[in-house]
């Protein structure tokens, strides 16, 4: 909504710097909404008006430094001009407070504001008074809330405020928010304090978790009764990690929760807030020395190595199914054999599956189908038995807007994929935040936790994944000789033991249908297909049945062609998982898209106001009780996983269902073995001749006297189709 005096702020940056472009003032949008341009323009009219020459978004040490020698404090007799106050009251009302009329007076009104704004912060102890210190001009120039916001913990938001008021007057100390939320900068105080707390001087104190703060760690256990900083402190981290224990002294209670917190993570369980408890509770790697009983890595394990790995303590590896490289780390994938060795030592492999997963335009609903098909090929080729958790990568750190734009789309697909047409399951590794948010939404059952990388502001500030089965905390070596492997160093929780044995290694002896060569193909099988269509009296655009006015809306031959290549990433998994040719898919889809009728619209309507049960329908119209047929021969077939499918009680879930493409052509797929088995013949394989072809085909259009008619024409087009498949093959 927008805000009147704040659409007032951003005239006067707009009015006051209209030759902002040369100053490097960019001018903001006048829409009333407090976000980051605006206070970027006044954080820049700020330093302006200090005199600082090389204006920039952040408010750095430089522009600190210079406020605090100029202005130590900002009050009523200091204020050097009224651009100055007009600055400070636009900023106010950015924040939510009352910053007078914006006329550059420092007034009563201003003054109640900051004596808010203070308390709100929990420095008006440190900061008595109505006067403005940098410090708080800084927060002041910032997005960060000082208030509880999006059902903030009000115990968070009091931790907050207690260590902006005690560390604000230390020298790399900074108001935090007090919003009620843990966060990257929240995680990075709480070590300052722990470092004020142990003694550092300023500058010595970094917000490291390095070596002379575990140390201090290691001398500051807490237990029942503590009470004072430390044991503030370790409450507080305790609400940090959504541990809700009364903020203060080490009660009963919070030892209770101590022993639940260290039960969780798999520390010793001594109700203590020891080290090891305070490593975890600050930082995701927690002690780095601990001894996992898991490791991932990118060698093969070997005779030597795996009794290296098994004479460390090590039960559970994770190795990789698949290296896309063909030069780099060339045993990342698992190597034939290796898995009868790990087996044969009585170790257990979880497989991972990762391609290039490293930024977010790698994620998507149609690529995470693609890597579904390829792990779930790859799980069957190294003799993966079903139940197999496969752990799908996220190698970045993914921020929270590309969690929801990019990779939950993606391991929708990935879980769709894999939960239909495999025996496995959906394992997600990544940052804390991707696991948990994957995870909530339904697509992974178990999280393998990237912890070492412990700057990821995935990491920062969140806790522990509820469903956590791995935590990778340290790079380490052991071994030495024939036997040396570097491993990274995993803690086990138990939720997911991996595999001990395993089937036969079984390659792909097929030949499987690929993605079409649309760089060298597309143009001249459109063509084909066109001239084939032709020849059975479908033009390009139109036929019998349409009317003048109906051409507009009609699908032509090049746009259904286009529905087939644009899907050819799910027509391409389908066919390889079910080992069928693609164009028993291709050919009805395309078909039926290009024949998208006049009726086709008005039936779909009458389904949709409850005047009509059924109809065909989607792209491929198909009926919803077809589908359902479909589906449940297939799933009693075992072909596909899910529950059965009930007509009428499913009917009309269905029908809607069969709007979506990637249900729609699915079906298309299934429906192809179901019409195998109506019409006689065995479940269709990638040898299927012809004339079998043709009668599946034609069973797409039922069992009456237009079914022939209709095989005639499909196969046609199949062959035009298949053509064309059958060269990318061969690429």
């Amino acid at each position: 909504m927008a805000d009147e005096m704040v659409l007032r702020a951003q005239r006067f940056i707009n009015q006051t710097y209209s030759n902002g472009a040369t100053l490097g003032i960019s001018k903001v949008p006048e829409d009333g909404r407090t976000g980051w341009t605006t206070m970027y323009a006044l954080t820049r009219a700020l330093q302006y008006e200090l005199g600082i020459t090389s204006l920039s978004n952040s408010f750095g040490p430089t522009t600190l430094s210079t406020l605090q020698s100029k202005y130590p404090k900002l009050n009523q007799s200091t204020i050097p001009s009224w651009i100055f106050g007009c600055i400070i009251q636009s900023a106010l009302y950015c924040k939510g407070y009352d910053g007078g009329d914006i006329d550059g007076v420092y007034g009563d009104r201003v003054q109640a504001a900051v004596l808010k704004l203070k308390q709100d912060m929990g420095v008006a102890g440190a900061f008595p008074g109505s006067s403005l210190e940098p410090k708080v001009v800084k927060a002041l120039l910032n997005m960060d809330a000082y208030v509880t916001v999006n059902n903030g913990s009000d115990v968070i938001r009091s931790i907050q405020q207690w260590m902006n008021g005690r560390y604000i007057n230390r020298a790399d100390f900074y108001v935090i928010p007090c919003d009620g939320h843990h966060s990257r900068d929240v995680a990075k105080s709480m070590l300052l304090a722990i470092q004020y707390e142990l003694g550092m001087a300023d500058g010595t104190a970094t917000g490291v978790f390095g070596p002379a703060t575990q140390a201090g760690l290691k001398s500051h256990p807490v237990t029942v009764g503590a009470s004072g900083a430390w044991a503030q402190l370790f409450t507080a981290a305790m609400n940090l990690n959504k541990r809700a224990v009364p903020f203060g002294s080490f009660t009963t209670e919070v030892r209770d929760a101590v022993l639940d917190f260290q039960s969780f993570v798999k520390l010793p369980t001594t109700g203590i807030g020891d080290f090891q408890t305070w490593a975890s509770l600050l930082v995701s790697y927690g002690d780095q020395t601990r001894k996992g009983a898991a490791c991932d890595g990118v060698t093969r394990i070997t005779e030597a190595r795996a009794e290296a790995l098994k004479a460390a303590g090590y039960k559970y590896i994770g190795r990789y199914l698949y290296n896309p490289s063909k030069t780099d780390l060339p045993e990342k994938q698992i190597q034939p054999g290796e898995l009868d060795m790990i087996w044969l030592k009585g170790l257990r492999c979880f497989p991972i599956y990762q391609t290039w997963s490293r930024a977010a335009d790698n994620f998507s609903f149609a690529k995470g189908s693609v890597d579904a098909s390829n792990a779930i090929e790859w799980a069957k080729i190294h003799g993966f038995k079903p139940g197999t958790i496969i752990y799908f990568a996220v190698d970045y750190d993914a921020m929270d807007s590309e969690v929801t734009d990019f990779i939950i789309p993606h391991f929708k697909g990935v879980h769709e994929t894999v939960e239909e047409l495999s025996p496995y399951h959906v394992g997600i590794y990544g940052p804390r935040n991707v696991c948990q948010r994957v995870s909530d939404a339904g697509y992974a059952v178990t999280s393998f936790v990237s912890d070492m990388s412990s700057g990821f502001s995935g990491n920062l500030g969140y806790p522990m994944p509820t469903n956590w089965a791995f935590d990778q905390i340290a790079t380490i070596t052991i071994g030495s000789g024939d036997s040396r492997i570097e491993i990274d160093n995993n803690i086990a929780s138990g939720r997911d033991t991996g595999q001990g044995e395993f089937n036969p290694r079984t390659p792909i002896t097929e030949e499987l249908d690929v993605d079409f060569a649309k760089d060298k193909y597309r143009d001249a099988c459109l063509r084909e297909v066109q001239t084939y269509l032709e020849s059975i009296g479908i033009p390009e655009r139109g036929g019998e049945g349409w009317s003048t006015d109906w051409l507009l809306l009609a699908n032509s031959t090049t746009d259904a062609f286009n529905v087939v290549m644009n899907m050819d990433w799910l027509i391409t998994n389908l066919a390889r998982q079910l080992k069928i040719r693609k164009a028993l898919i291709q050919a009805p889809l395309l078909f039926e898209v290009r024949r998208y009728g006049p009726d086709d619209p008005i039936k779909d309507e009458l389904v949709k106001r409850g005047q009509s049960t059924d109809c065909s329908t989607g792209l491929a119209q198909m009926w919803a009780w077809v589908a359902i047929e479909a589906r449940n021969y297939c799933m009693d077939q075992g072909i596909i996983n899910g529950t059965r499918l009930r007509n009428p009680e499913d009917l009309r879930a269905v029908w809607d269902r069969l709007q979506d493409p990637v249900y729609n052509i699915s079906s298309v797929a299934y429906l192809t073995i179901y019409n195998a088995f109506q019409v006689h013949l065995p479940r269709p394989t990638v040898t299927i001749s012809y004339a079998d072809t043709q009668k599946i085909l034609a069973r797409y259009q039922g069992d009456g006297p237009a079914s022939v008619g209709y095989g005639q024409n499909l196969i046609g087009l199949y062959s035009a189709l298949e053509n064309y498949n059958a060269l990318s093959r061969a690429q």
